[in-house]
């Protein structure tokens, strides 16, 4: 039997931008910090993903959370960067959960503004989860290659990227959905050890490229096509979520190891 091994580490340093692969991150126990570490809000402060506004998947966000520099590069070349430096604090509606967030300074915020035609303001996340969905108990999310190939299979496809799903971690050597079997219990993914409490609802962002924010792909359709009638934690499952238990490194190329 083959070993269960990683195969992909991607982030979004602001939420529903375009992922970034990496090749090692720190699993702390809120999380990468590098990870939806922002978030964009309209002006009456509701947080906006890809699903509201396609176009942020053609930004292309990077953070160091050493240097506390934020860098934003848009479709026509232009990079907008600079120090992360907080203003006010600021209530914000983050799907129906109510999280005190903080503005950020600097040219942030009027870019991503010129961009969408419309006022928009980016906040920090804080600590405990960031901007991730779930927050802290879902730090993690996980979906296998064989998955990914399966659903390509039903769309008649020879690939679907992977970058749809907006994945934290990608594993090769399982059967397709193997994964969702992993809910309730827990799984040392190179030095961490995660406890994976739920399956991934999907809705229509993965239906938009991830490149241009276009809707291009059926997703739900599909998936509704022979995942509907399957017991999860929520409908339409594709990889499952779960909370960092032992912080650690992981890599490209590390052990899965399932139980």
């Amino acid at each position: 039997m083959a070993p269960i091994v990683v195969s992909e580490l991607a982030v979004s340093a602001v939420k529903g931008t375009r992922l970034l692969s990496r090749s090692e991150l720190v699993l702390g126990l809120d999380g990468v910090r590098e990870n939806r570490r922002f978030y964009v809000i309209d002006e009456r402060g509701r947080m906006l993903n890809g699903k509201q506004l396609g176009e942020l998947t053609t930004i292309v966000a990077d953070y160091d959370d050493d240097a506390r520099r934020l860098a934003l590069r848009f479709p026509d070349g232009r990079v907008v960067d600079g120090d992360v430096e907080l203003g006010a604090a600021v209530q914000t509606s983050f799907f129906s959960t109510e999280i005190a967030a903080q503005l950020l300074h600097g040219p942030f915020s009027q870019a991503l503004s010129d961009l969408a035609g419309r006022p928009l303001r980016l906040v920090e996340a804080p600590d405990a989860g960031g901007a991730v969905d779930r927050g802290r108990r879902g730090a993690v999310s996980l979906v296998s290659c064989a998955s990914l190939s399966q659903l390509a299979g039903v769309a008649g496809v020879q690939r679907v990227d992977s970058r749809r799903f907006r994945m934290l971690v990608v594993i090769d050597g399982t059967g397709a959905h193997a994964e969702d079997e992993w809910v309730g219990g827990r799984a040392r993914i190179g030095g961490a050890l995660v406890a994976f409490h739920g399956h991934v609802g999907r809705c229509l962002v993965t239906g938009r490229d991830p490149e241009d924010g276009r809707p291009n792909l059926p997703t739900l359709e599909l998936l509704a096509s022979y995942r509907a009638a399957l017991t999860s934690t929520e409908p339409l499952p594709f990889g499952v979520w779960g909370e960092v238990l032992e912080a650690g490194r992981i890599s490209i190329g590390d052990a899965v190891t399932p139980g």
